[in-house]
């Protein structure tokens, strides 16, 4: 969304105690990072202001800063998915041709610039890939449509799906160029899901359909669903989307308002009907992630960071562990997350402690709303 585009109702709480423990890495750069990417094995990616594009292939330990994109110096990455230790796109988001998506394939060497935004009143928010072929790219509205692409060929080619549930009005829905979260894919190719706020409120978006090879082009149904987070403005909705099996967690709320406990995360078990947590996020979050290992679900935002380990019924706050060696505020000033990295402003890059999530916690205390919304 754009920056004039671009968290829920008053709540009173209690604050859980427990470990973030987030440790604190060393990327060498002051860039704003809200693009990150752990593909596995070792490999991380991430991206942010200034053309800014890192990359670890030690997990974390030591950051190389790759060299920038042609053109791309005054460039906002907002968002990075990459295939393995060479392989990667990034994707830069504002007005019109300022979005923009470059590849390489020499680990970071050279790039080449294989799209850029066709509409002049466009601007891009999320790119996500399935696996090595198939990708979607989301941008806001244009002409009174979100803009949808698909590719089939890793990023080379791009086709915009011109659906009529896609339809909305530009001036009151837009999607969040926050973390790169906004939009995922569920069971496959058939299905793709993306998020967005606004002063109509927050709805989550569903197309499903095909991207198989034998297609001619994407054939897909687009339908919108209301979620239930808090009132309508321009600087609030739903700005990240993660899903595990068959359950799906929203969090947003209002980036204006980052310290607000509001009716900021939704949760669902079918992606189709949507529920208020009992207990909400202490703020504003810009992205939500699944922890396998330890069954829970992490969000994180400037103020700080929650999980919830009850699928997104009860969030609780968590706090830095100095004894263990956190940074004192190592629980906030984070934008994005590819567990366990985060990053954020200013060069922020953290990784979860392997133990973090696996400490008893106290369960947090019924948050009830108040307030005129």
């Amino acid at each position: 969304m754009r920056p004039e585009l671009l968290l829920a109702s008053l709540l009173t709480f209690a604050t859980a105690s427990a470990p973030a423990q987030w440790q604190i890495l060393d990327a060498h750069t002051t860039a704003s990072l809200r693009g990150v990417h752990n593909v596995g094995q070792g490999i991380v990616w991430a991206s942010g202001t200034n053309g800014t594009v890192l990359r670890s292939i030690d997990d974390g330990k030591s950051w190389t800063t790759c060299t920038t994109p042609p053109d791309a110096d005054k460039l906002d990455f907002r968002g990075i998915q990459a295939f393995d230790a060479n392989t990667a796109i990034v994707m830069s988001s504002g007005k019109g041709d300022l979005s923009r998506l470059y590849k390489t394939s020499d680990g970071c060497k050279t790039w080449r610039l294989v799209f850029t935004n066709p509409d002049k009143d466009g601007f891009w928010d999320a790119i996500y890939f399935e696996d090595h072929r198939f990708g979607a790219l989301l941008g806001d509205p244009v002409q009174g449509r979100f803009v949808l692409f698909n590719t089939r060929d890793a990023g080379e080619h791009w086709e915009r799906r011109d659906e009529e549930g896609l339809r909305t009005d530009p001036a009151t829905q837009g999607a969040f160029a926050a973390s790169n979260s906004s939009l995922i894919a569920w069971t496959g190719l058939t299905h793709r899901f993306f998020v967005t706020g606004g002063t109509d409120g927050a709805y989550i978006h569903s197309c499903n359909g095909s991207l198989e090879p034998s297609a001619d082009r994407w054939e897909a149904t687009c339908f919108r669903t209301r979620l239930p987070l808090a009132r309508a403005k321009e600087s609030s909705g739903a700005f990240s989307i993660a899903v595990h099996e068959t359950h799906f967690v929203v969090v947003g709320g209002n980036y204006k308002s980052p310290d607000r406990v509001a009716e900021g995360a939704a949760w669902s078990t079918s992606g189709e009907s949507w529920d208020r947590p009992s207990s909400y996020p202490h703020g504003y979050r810009s992205a939500v992630a699944y922890d396998a290992p330890s069954k829970t679900w992490i969000t994180v935002g400037p103020n700080g960071t929650d999980i919830s380990t009850d699928d997104g019924r009860n969030w609780q706050a968590l706090k830095p562990d100095t004894k263990a060696g956190d940074a004192p505020d190592a629980d906030q000033n984070w934008n994005a997350l590819s567990l366990p990295f985060v990053v954020g402003p200013h060069g922020r890059i953290g990784k979860l402690r392997p133990d973090a999530l696996h400490q008893p916690l106290t369960h947090p205390t019924k948050r009830l709303a108040t307030g005129n919304w």
